[in-house]
């Protein structure tokens, strides 16, 4: 449809429909069982008009219930407008990828794009027309259980993933193409930083702190193109998200330029009373609609009272025209005034969907993404010739897909004793059913008599996917109890224990450290049991690196690598007292960002600048050479560091700015670069400019956070 004709269009519509085309209904509203949608009717105290009149719906499932869904809806609207629908695909549709935390460990661009793009072929052909992904937000306490949503604790590498979500959603050519979804980017802003790690709570920060650590990954995505933003529950300075005129309105619309569509999360908007800024669902109407919140999702703030608040002057026509246009603009872009139904269509949901294809390249991703956290005296890869002990609550276990999974399938999915059948025919798998909290006596005295009978145990270990993901934040980021007794009961009789975790967040593995190799699988999707059985056979070398912190304890968190430093630096003195550190533990965390292990070892040498100078509009090279010594084949994440010695603002001890994988050879060796430019070197300053100083800057190159060879050179 012409742009115009969308004013048109506009033109024509009541008070009533352009107030109801700001709603967002779940899918129960448009059963096919009136008595499914007269409940939730009654809760919302809205009419068959405004249902059929909703703008956009929320979690329809499949290509047949899509077409019925909008026939029915455009019968029964007016003018004929089509209704949007969106839902939560968060790392897959039926075919589920590893959690995104995972993705972000895979430092795969590449594997990022690939699962968004094989989530959005199987969304688009069942019906649907918006994701809610990607989730950028930045998080550094792993209390908080929907760190498994972010790729990490680095507005670098977010930044970067973001990009390559919204790429693999959208694609190049959305209108047209109907393999692909709008994409919402999530949640704005800083919902990561909630206080003490508890999902929904305060935020609170500097400006200069959300500007400089917290946007930038929105702001890529933005640039990327993302069609809508979705407000955070939390409060920014002490106002709710979804209310905040400065938030929405100066940074967002007016520095950022995005002129797409925000929608509220899930009641956000009547969340404003609780949160004491609105005294009534009136009042928080208000707040949304100067925030410049397009679309309330399941609350009816705008439909009980945008109308009485254009009456009485204090919202104005114009503004409610704005957002109206905004949303008729989006379905404009996804072509639905032509083709209502979009990509939905049976035939092609029954091919792509959970398809082989799609299935292997879940396989593909998750083996680039589980980490290798410790491996003593080569345990791994397991040899063929080995009597292999698998044992523990997640051996069998197919609950391996993790939240956010919604058409997911536990019944599909491969669980790890399944894999590893593919590559050993001496395996002593466990029969007796293991529980994740309280494993019974009958479960340990099997498990004990298969660890003493083998070389090699395998203990799978973890959380169940409720103990991560939304509304699931946890004090204690050990493993269960029960757990940590079962791995010393087999510890004290196994030859050689390696344990793999099936997770959603980092966790203090204090209590495992005398296993002999650690790895760490997340929760890696439909294909995860045979991806991790790749890796432990080595099949596949393992090349992912942590995108956050493990902490030695959960007393440590927040922990991350980018810290700034204090004026009593520990590293100074570590012996001194009066020093920043704990008397009871170490400051640094047990696995640091970018960390991983690979078979076979690399080494780093001779770093080289092309100059010690830099200036503006100019570069200089930084090249390392990088030292396969293995006879092993393997993927090598290089990742450069920065730091600026003496700033305007205190900066942190070391930045990520760039990362390149290499593929290396038995014993190759290959030269990586790195440009090295001013704007790398720009932080927001007090006045809330970005900028750069002048001086000195250490750079590091190497395989991780806490380790690399190091140059200096100066911006002049």
């Amino acid at each position: 449809m012409e742009a115009e004709k969308l004013n048109e269009l506009l033109s024509q519509m009541t008070l009533e429909e352009k107030v109801d085309q700001l709603l967002q209904l779940a899918a129960d509203f448009y059963s096919e069982k009136a008595e499914a949608k007269t409940g939730p009717m009654a809760d919302l105290a809205i009419s068959d008009t405004t249902v059929n009149q909703a703008g956009t719906t929320l979690g329809v499932s499949g290509a047949k219930e899509a077409i019925r869904v909008q026939t029915n809806y455009m019968k029964k609207n007016r003018l004929g407008i089509p209704t949007l629908l969106m839902a939560d695909i968060i790392h897959g549709f039926r075919t589920i990828f590893p959690i995104p935390l995972a993705l972000g460990s895979s430092w795969s661009l590449a594997a990022a794009e690939r699962m968004a793009s094989v989530s959005a072929k199987e969304a688009a052909v069942s019906g649907l027309h918006v994701t809610f992904s990607p989730m950028v937000d930045l998080v550094r306490d792993p209390r908080w259980g929907r760190v498994m949503e972010s790729t990490g604790e680095d507005a670098f590498l977010n930044a970067r993933f973001a990009e390559a979500f919204v790429k693999g959603y959208q694609g190049t050519d959305l209108a047209n193409d109907f393999f692909r979804v709008a994409a919402c980017v999530k949640h704005f802003a800083a919902y990561g930083a909630a206080i003490a790690g508890r999902d929904y709570n305060t935020v609170n920060m500097s400006e200069r702190q959300l500007r400089d650590q917290y946007l930038p990954g929105y702001k890529a995505a933005l640039d990327a193109g993302a069609k809508l933003v979705m407000t955070s529950f939390n409060t920014v300075d002490g106002i709710p998200a979804t209310g905040n005129e400065w938030l929405f309105k100066q940074v967002l619309r007016n520095e950022f330029g995005f002129d797409g569509v925000v929608i509220s999360d899930w009641g956000a908007v009547k969340e404003m009373i609780p949160h004491g800024v609105a005294a009534s669902e009136k009042e928080a109407a208000q707040l949304a609609m100067n925030a410049t919140v397009d679309i309330e999702m399941m609350t009816t703030c705008y439909s009980h009272y945008l109308a009485e608040l254009i009456a009485e002057g204090k919202i104005k026509e114009a503004q409610l025209d704005e957002a109206v246009l905004r949303i008729l603009t989006l379905k404009n872009e996804l072509g639905l005034f032509e083709h209502p139904f979009r990509g939905a269509n049976e035939e092609l949901e029954a091919q792509h969907v959970l398809s082989k294809e799609h299935r292997q390249a879940a396989r593909e991703v998750a083996q680039q993404s589980i980490v290798l956290l410790k491996n003593e005296q080569e345990v791994l890869p397991l040899k063929s010739e080995l009597t292999i002990g698998i044992i523990g609550p997640a051996a069998s276990s197919q609950d391996i897909l993790g939240a956010w999974s919604w058409q997911g399938r536990q019944a599909e999915a491969t669980s790890l004793t399944v894999g590893a059948r593919h590559y050993s025919k001496q395996l002593h798998i466990a029969k007796e059913p293991c529980d994740y909290f309280q494993p019974s006596e009958a479960a340990l005295e099997e498990a004990t008599h298969i660890a003493r009978t083998v070389d090699v145990v395998i203990l799978a270990l973890g959380e169940t996917e409720w103990m991560s993901g939304e509304a699931a934040s946890r004090s204690d980021i050990r493993l269960p109890e029960g757990q940590l007794q079962f791995f010393d009961a087999i510890r004290s009789v196994a030859k050689k224990l390696v344990v793999t975790l099936y997770n959603g967040r980092p966790l203090d593995l204090e209590a495992i450290q005398a296993a002999d190799a650690i790895v760490e699988a997340w929760f890696p999707g439909t294909e995860g049991g045979q991806a991790l059985a790749d890796i432990l056979w080595g099949a596949v070398n393992p090349s992912a690196r942590l995108s956050m912190s493990f902490p030695t304890t959960v007393g440590q968190v927040p922990i991350y690598y980018n810290v700034e430093n204090t004026g009593r630096p520990y590293e100074s003195n570590p012996d001194e007292k009066y020093v920043s550190k704990y008397l009871d533990t170490s400051n640094y965390a047990r696995y640091p960002f970018g960390y991983g292990l690979s078979y076979g070892t690399v080494r780093y040498q001779k770093l080289q600048l092309s100059s010690t100078e830099l200036s503006a509009g100019q570069s200089l090279r930084a090249s390392i050479d990088v030292v396969n010594e293995s006879t092993y084949e393997r993927t090598e994440t290089v990742q450069l560091y920065l730091r600026d010695v003496v700033a305007m603002v205190a900066r942190p001890i070391k930045e990520l700015k760039g990362f390149k994988q290499i593929q290396l050879q038995a014993h190759e060796t290959k030269t990586v670069s790195f440009e090295v430019t001013e704007a790398l070197l720009r932080y927001v300053h007090p006045n809330q400019q970005w900028g750069s100083d002048p001086g000195e800057f250490e750079l590091w190159i190497g395989p991780n956070s806490a380790t690399g060879v190091n140059a200096t050179f100066q911006l002049v």
